[in-house]
């Protein structure tokens, strides 16, 4: 399989990542170290979790989804086999949050401790918290890279201009930079990411991990109806997406995947990881089937003609 590397880090992935969201939410502890031991040996070996995954179920606290992976690691004894990345700054509770020195701190001790691991490959800031300075998350990140316990630092939900400005303050303080950025980008969702973002990100040579993928699920043309609505938990925030853009999408994922003999979900992925400037879409499963559909669309390629039918499709304005 063709590997790519995350930002200038020299860190090798493969073309997709796994959305450890599900981990401690829609999938209990056994069915995700099923999951885990059958991507793995597939090749899907880069998987993206965070301290906060998964706090909005009732009943959880934030670090399902971590302690369920490290369960794995430690079970199976596969930690060389896996790049692992989380996130720090949204809230795990009262004063839990943001991306103080102090609480950054803390916070990768307790994911290396859910974890069971002595350090994560990529380190993410969450969110972007305006009230730190930030060169002084940048210098406690250096700590924790010097210390082993972080190979990489990324960003997750940042702006241009403030993606644009930790570049300049990593580059003026002789701080480690983002080498990578969590946008939210898809077939439909587009205006987040493309434009200044992009240019930035591409410009900057930022390895780029898309979240929300699928468009939570609507992408793989499992929703085509309000009456489809109900068919998972997710299925409430696909409904902004059923619109004549939305349909439009559809068509157009329906007739290419037919064309490919491939699925429309494996069409919106390859055509993510097609384009130029990102490293890895994340998608998560919950059931075989569903990731033996993810690994199969690391194998599908899209010629140029086929690429520019679905940018014309999933077009904005």
């Amino acid at each position: 399989m063709t590997t790519r590397f995350l930002g200038r880090t020299g860190i090798p992935v493969p073309p997709l990542c796994f959305g450890g969201n599900v981990f401690g939410w829609t999938v209990d502890a056994a069915a995700s170290h099923a999951l885990l031991d059958r991507m793995v040996d597939a090749g899907l070996t880069f998987i993206d979790t965070a301290d906060v995954y998964s706090a909005w179920v009732p009943g959880n606290r934030g670090g399902e989804s971590e302690t369920i992976l490290g369960d794995w690691l430690a079970g199976r004894k596969r930690r060389a086999d896996v790049t692992i990345a989380t996130k720090v700054g949204h809230e795990m509770g009262p004063g839990m949050k943001g991306l103080k020195p102090a609480y950054v701190r803390s916070a990768i001790e307790a994911s290396l401790r859910r974890l069971r691991t002595d350090h994560v490959d990529l380190y993410q800031s969450h969110v972007d918290d305006a009230d730190t300075p930030i060169a002084d998350t940048l210098a406690v990140y250096a700590d924790l890279i010097r210390e082993g316990k972080v190979r990489a630092i990324g960003a997750s939900n940042h702006g241009a201009a403030r993606l644009r400005e930790a570049l300049d303050v990593a580059a003026r303080e002789g701080l480690p930079r983002y080498e990578t950025l969590q946008p939210h980008f898809n077939l439909y969702n587009r205006s987040d990411y493309e434009g200044p973002l992009e240019d930035l990100c591409r410009a900057e040579g930022l390895g780029v991990i898309t979240y929300w993928s699928l468009a939570r699920g609507f992408l793989t043309g499992k929703y085509r109806s309000e009456a489809d609505l109900s068919k998972s938990p997710r299925g409430k925030g696909v409904a902004p997406f059923l619109d004549d853009r939305g349909f439009r999408v559809l068509a157009a994922l329906d007739a290419v995947a037919a064309e490919k003999g491939a699925t429309q979900g494996q069409v919106a992925l390859a055509w993510l990881m097609a384009r130029p400037g990102i490293t890895a879409p994340i998608a998560s499963a919950t059931t075989p089937a569903q990731l033996d559909e993810l690994i199969g669309a690391m194998r599908l390629e899209l010629d140029a003609a086929t690429i520019a039918r679905l940018d014309a499709a999933g077009a904005t304005g």
